[in-house]
């Protein structure tokens, strides 16, 4: 499945954040967020861009946008990921593949010539009527949360 194009309609979901609360991306109406998709908790390139969005979570905040990571890792390993990082922002656990399948980010990926599923590292901005205005593909854990931040200063 493709990524979703701007000016879709960003699909609901109903996830676990690693509290165990349910959150809804439907929560957010009214305002932009920031959904993020990554493949695992506590691997070099998911914690730099972990830590990156934690750095500029302030300025988000000050934007009044959520960040919202997920990944298919349980809620007990975003607890920790998150505590161990101090990250401010929700983490959701999709092990169904439930959101990662709508925003059609599970796909086929190359390493070292070995073909496997995974989690195409991707970002979403919605906008505040839940539509999907602005799509980051195949992004660099270093910069993608300043990269959306430019986009939203500009």
């Amino acid at each position: 499945m493709a990524l979703l194009a701007p000016g879709t309609a960003a699909p609901d979901f109903e996830l676990p954040d690693k509290d165990g609360v349910s959150v809804r991306l439907s929560d957010f109406r009214g305002r932009k967020a920031v959904v993020y998709f990554y493949p695992k908790d506590s691997t070099p390139g998911c914690t730099r861009e972990a830590c990156a969005f934690a750095s500029s979570f302030p300025e988000y905040e000050r934007l009044g946008i959520p960040v919202i990571g997920i990944s298919r890792d349980s809620q007990a390993s975003h607890k920790r990921f998150s505590d161990k990082y101090g990250l401010p922002f929700v983490l959701l656990s999709d092990p169904e593949l439930t959101a990662i399948q709508a925003y059609g980010v599970w796909q086929e990926k190359k390493l070292y010539g070995k073909v496997s599923m995974g989690v195409v590292r991707t970002t979403y901005l919605i906008d505040e009527e839940g539509r999907i205005e602005q799509v980051w593909a195949k992004v660099k854990p270093d910069t993608n949360a300043q990269e959306i931040l430019d986009y939203l200063q500009k």
